[in-house]
């Protein structure tokens, strides 16, 4: 198991990200970017693993410089940075356990995995936020259900912050819909929430009935 530690440069990052892969994910990494990037990525090295010897200190510690040498020459090519496989290598088995969290009713388990994966999540995704609305809209589910509106509404601002111009977004009509419960139940004024909402059902009816809830638990099931 590998420690990767994924910090944004250029000032101080009080949010840096520690997360743990083994050589096999690495190698599906590989797999992976070869089939879409072959020829961007060919003069990358990945490292090999030996007959013998793998498990020595000498190894394991050229392993880890090697590692860190791939994974910051694969960062540096624009397309295979912003690529869903790079991404997901960084972020999907924990936004997976999340996800499996929130279905399972461990909305506080949920909340402490998510704290910690969607900052990551905003500095890998910058190019496309609406990326980052699942893990955002869970995050809403998860503060409503644990009775913490305030949380949750914040929750909801983020994510829609990230659909401005997106109305037609999977996500759009049932975030608005439950933001606008939310700021009923806070007192909150809803009129600028229920006119969008009204504005994105005459431009491009929707199915009524669908919850964000309902929404978010799908997400990540394989």
């Amino acid at each position: 198991m590998y420690q990767i530690v994924v910090i944004q440069t250029g000032s101080f990052d009080s949010n840096k990200a520690i997360l743990h892969r083994r050589y096999s994910d690495f190698e599906r990494l590989q797999k992976n970017l070869l089939k879409t990037f072959g020829e961007e990525i060919e003069d990358v090295a990945f490292p090999k693993k030996r007959l013998m010897g793998n498990f020595t200190q000498e190894m394991i510690s050229e392993r880890k410089l090697a590692f860190k040498e791939y994974l910051s020459l694969l960062y540096a090519i624009r397309c295979v940075r912003r690529s869903r496989e790079f991404i997901d290598f960084l972020t999907w088995p924990e936004l997976k356990e999340a996800f499996g969290c929130l279905r399972a009713g461990q909305y506080t388990k949920a909340l402490d995995i998510l704290v910690h994966v969607i900052p990551l999540q905003e500095k890998l995704t910058a190019h496309c936020p609406a990326m980052m609305v699942p893990a955002l809209c869970a995050m809403l589910v998860c503060h409503r259900e644990l009775e913490q509106p305030m949380e949750a509404f914040a929750a909801g601002e983020r994510a829609l912050e990230h659909l401005r111009a997106l109305e037609g977004h999977r996500y759009y009509v049932p975030l608005l819909d439950a933001m606008i419960g939310l700021a009923y139940m806070l007192g909150k004024d809803c009129v600028s929430l229920q006119e969008r909402l009204e504005e994105s059902q005459l431009r491009k009816p929707t199915p009524q009935g669908i919850t964000l809830k309902e929404l978010t638990v799908r997400e990540y099931l394989c």
